[in-house]
């Protein structure tokens, strides 16, 4: 991601893994692509099938809806009826900070593996997977699955391969399914603690480099169960991130409360 900050410090951090476990379970954009001939004896691949509804079952197996007319699930359905039982497939998910931040794509990740289609019969099971989230509609949808090869991730914390027994093993962040919520609440609720955070920095900035003008602008931008991660930048010029290390890592709602609690009094003193 060229131009995208990344901090240098050595910090607690979720494993490669988890964060590609943490993606692929989220609503973040996603497309199948599967390569293959194209007419005119050309390749590349057989359009792309966007699968924004997605879980992941305890085997580690991507389960998606999509539509039944996409090219997804007609490549799959061809296969099925040729008896080819072996369609490749990739996986790439797009992660965007829910809050207008420079940069405002945060990381990209891709799975690849074998795509087949769940059983018809097993519908009303696997839409459980979901929680409740997405019942199957109607009948031009259908459920695809996944079984991964490989994946990779590119993201905030940097580029780095992913081996299936690690992604099969892993958990997403606890904090996920809140983290769009919490950080547009910090960014419209607590703007005041997020400038003292500001100033924190500008400090120790100013510190070695005197002349520097102090940063007018700053935005959460990522949030895990280990920390925050704060985007400062000014109007026309580059910007960086911070990441600020929670005491102890937290495993709910209630936790963070304590953890930003603790993370703004310890500026304030």
């Amino acid at each position: 991601m060229t131009g995208q900050p990344r901090p240098a410090d050595d910090v607690r951090q979720p494993h490669a893994a988890e964060r590609l476990r943490t993606l692929a379970e989220s609503d973040a954009s996603a497309v199948i692509s599967i390569p293959g001939p194209r007419a005119g004896g050309q390749t590349g691949p057989l359009g792309i099938t966007h699968a924004e509804t997605r879980a992941v079952d305890t085997d580690g197996t991507v389960v998606m809806l999509v539509s039944a007319t996409a090219p997804a699930a007609r490549a799959v359905a061809a296969a099925e009826l040729t008896a080819v039982h072996d369609v490749g497939a990739v996986l790439e998910i797009t992660d965007v900070a829910p809050v207008a931040v420079p940069h405002r794509i945060r990381g990209r990740g891709w799975i690849s593996g074998r795509l087949d289609a769940v059983p018809r019969t097993r519908h009303a099971d696997t839409a459980r997977l979901f929680g409740g989230r997405v019942p199957l509609r109607d009948e031009g949808e259908t459920f695809l699955r996944l079984e991964p090869d490989d994946a990779w991730t590119d993201d905030l914390w940097g580029a780095s391969s992913v081996s299936a027994e690690d992604f099969i093993g892993s958990r997403p962040d606890p904090l996920a399914r809140h983290e769009a919520e919490l950080l547009q609440h910090l960014a419209g609720a607590h703007q005041d603690q997020l400038e003292a955070l500001c100033a924190f920095v500008g400090e120790q900035d100013a510190a070695s480099r005197p002349a520097v003008e102090p940063w007018q602008h700053v935005a959460p931008v990522a949030l895990d169960r280990f920390g925050i991660r704060l985007r400062f930048w000014r109007p026309g010029g580059r910007g960086f991130d911070a990441r600020f290390d929670f005491h102890t890592p937290v495993d709910d709602i209630v936790g963070l409360r304590h953890a930003m609690h603790h993370l703004f009094a310890s500026v304030a003193r």
